[in-house]
């Protein structure tokens, strides 16, 4: 985050009581917490693409090569 970004939230939030300060925070912590794990995900997705793409590819060659059958929900 760029320090002007950081210098106007700060700003925005010393306008405020203290009391809503502390709701913004709980608010942004769990904001920023959810932001973290969604970019987590993707860079993890990412990392793993080239290996989805190659399962993917070895999974419609073995159904083209009849050495697969349809699930059996009822065996699960």
């Amino acid at each position: 985050m760029s320090s002007r970004a950081v210098a106007t939230v700060t700003k925005m939030m010393e306008s405020l009581p203290e009391p809503a300060q502390d709701q913004v925070v709980e608010h942004m912590r769990g904001y920023i917490a959810e932001v973290w794990d969604e970019a987590q995900l993707e860079a993890t997705f990412e990392e793993t693409q080239e290996q989805l793409v190659a399962a993917a590819r070895r999974a419609k060659e073995e159904i083209a090569a009849g050495h697969s059958a349809p699930m059996d929900y009822e065996r699960l």
